[in-house]
Parts: structure tokens; sequence; C-alpha cells
């Protein structure tokens, strides 16, 4: 199916009906306080799903689904994908650990938010939406981005400035495109980091896993 901008796929609360398996865009996952207001705690791009409280046998949602980029993805009923969870235990084990790796990026996000300055959160987030959209190019609004990182409109303008007079980024009428990544990553805060690289061994380790199963 095809996913607008802003698509929402679910609110806090709700029911999960259906699960989501992205193909290209990215998904993001949203904190919402009684005000209203937002903020990013997680990225999910081809490499994950959307629907994670299922695997634990959770029925409704902890927080908002939204597109952020126009994207496509698998839909499937949430009842046949835990009918084939009893019947298959390599899907399992991997969906698992997709949850395993999204409550680490979720709690390294927390902490970002709260102890690194914003143009250190801003390339640290430019950074996890290119490696999910396979493109330097991306399309996101000032506002979005202050939601996204859970502060000001103002703030996101000084920071994309300082990133684009650096010669970083170039950032117009909502279109960013990252032009020099290896400064980029050097810009960010550690966070990227870490998750990339925690990400990356945990899968290494599940690969050797598979491997050794299928061997004996």
């Amino acid at each position: 199916m095809r996913l607008d901008v802003h698509h929402t796929l679910h609110e806090t609360g709700d029911t999960l009906k259906s699960v989501y398996f992205c193909n290209s865009g990215m998904i993001s996952i949203l904190n919402v306080f009684p005000d209203g207001k937002s903020v990013e705690v997680g990225l999910v791009g081809k490499e994950g799903f959307v629907g994670l409280p299922l695997i634990a046998g959770f029925r409704t949602a902890s927080n908002r689904a939204i597109s952020q980029i126009k994207a496509t993805a698998f839909r499937m009923d949430s009842q046949v994908l835990l009918s084939h969870l009893e019947l298959c235990t390599s899907l399992t084990r991997q969906l698992q650990q997709c949850s395993q790796i999204a409550a680490m990026e979720m709690g390294q996000i927390a902490a970002c938010n709260r102890l690194h300055e914003v143009h250190e959160r801003l390339a640290r987030w430019l950074l996890m939406c290119a490696d999910r959209v396979d493109s330097n190019s991306l399309t996101l609004t000032q506002e979005f981005l202050g939601q996204m990182l859970g502060t000001r409109r103002s703030s996101v303008t000084v920071a994309a400035g300082m990133l684009q007079k650096a010669g970083i980024i170039n950032y117009s009428r909502g279109d960013v495109k990252i032009l020099d990544r290896a400064q980029l990553e050097i810009t960010a805060c550690e966070c990227y980091g870490i998750m990339r690289r925690q990400a990356e061994e945990w899968r290494s380790q599940a690969r050797e896993f598979r491997s050794t199963a299928h061997i004996s």
C-alpha cells in the first residue's frame, strides 16, 4: 500500500488491527503528551516493522505512528501475523530481534533529546533518516523537524542554518540535501554511532546464530 506524508498508522491506545512492513520511505514513532505536543522516540524503515507490541502479546499501541515521507508498505492483519508466529519460530525470533533493536534506539534517543544540543541531534536525525531511505535528499519542514526533535521551530532554524553555513547540508523550503555525510557524522552526537554499532553487532550475532542453527 502507499502511504502519503503524515499518514497516521495508529494513535496511542488504538487496537493494533494491522502491522506494516516498509518497502520504502520512513515511519516515525512518537510519544504524545496530554497537551498535544509530541516527540519522536523511534524511526522505522525497511529494516523494521510497525506493530511491535503484538510480538509481546499486547494488543494496543503505546504511541503514534505516522509516515514522515511518502512510503510504501506491506500491510498484514494482526491475527494473521499472530497465527504465523505460532507456526514459524524463525519469524518470531527475527521480529523479536527487531523489537530489541527498536527498544535500544528508543532509549538512546530519549537520552539524546535530554543531553545534546539541537544541531547535534539534528545531524543525528538526518543520518538516521538517510540510512532508512537510502537517499541524501529529504523533504522535511522546520515545524515537522521541531516536533521530531522535541524543540521549537526557531531552534531548528538556527541548527539547520549552522549546518548549512558549514557546507554540510543545503536546506531550502523544506528540502534537505546532505552535501557532506562524513562531516555530518562528525557533527552528530555520539548517539548515532552508538546505535549503529550496537545494531550492526546484534545483526552480526543473529546471522551467526542462524548459520550455526542451520549447520546443526
